[in-house]
């Protein structure tokens, strides 16, 4: 029986080799085609004790390259994906630590600035770091710090103006942060 096979397989292999190669070769390229059609003949050698080679022998063949064909297909696209995938993600994840264009960044310095800007200000002399804090954190009228303190106006901008001095020696180190800081605290002072 072993000869009946290896026969019927030489047969099979010589009869088909070349069709099943171009048949793979349109499915999946000629690159793998030939490795696909290989395996096919492989599969059939190691199930030789169990398959029989018939009048079925070339639908099984074909159906067969077709099936690792399509296994070759879907593998490349789930790899091919996966890689796309993962290029995406590492482009945006470069795109989203970019210093110039980074959120994450920005929060992060801005979180770090607004620390500063309130040790800064919590380092403010009593009265002047409350009048600040009406006027900043309140958003109150020099006239209505002055009601509520029961101090004069004029001693409410003294205040802060004094507080803007500190705070303007206090935060030097920002340099181009302090500018925009001073710019932002003088809509404070009426």
């Amino acid at each position: 029986m072993k000869n009946s096979f290896e026969e019927d397989y030489r047969m099979l292999f010589r009869r088909y080799y070349a069709g099943l190669s171009f048949y793979a070769s349109r499915l999946v390229g000629e690159d793998d085609a030939e490795d696909i059609v290989q395996d096919v003949f492989m599969e059939i050698w190691k199930r030789k004790d169990d398959i029989e080679l018939g009048e079925q022998a070339q639908s099984l063949l074909y159906r067969s390259v077709y099936a690792r064909a399509i296994n070759l297909i879907n593998h490349r696209a789930v790899v091919e994906k996966y890689n796309a995938e993962e290029a995406e993600l590492l482009k945006k994840k470069m795109e989203y630590y970019e210093p110039d264009r980074s959120e994450v960044l920005k929060r992060i310095e801005n979180r770090e600035l607004r620390v500063e800007i309130y040790k800064a200000i919590n380092a403010l002399p009593d009265k002047c770091r409350e009048v600040f804090k009406l006027s900043y954190l309140y958003d109150m009228k020099n006239k209505e710090i002055a009601d509520a303190l029961n101090i004069s106006a004029r001693t409410v901008e003294a205040h802060m103006y004094k507080a803007l001095k500190i705070l303007r020696g206090a935060l030097a180190h920002l340099r181009g942060m302090l500018l925009l800081l001073l710019f932002f605290l003088q809509g404070f002072v009426d």
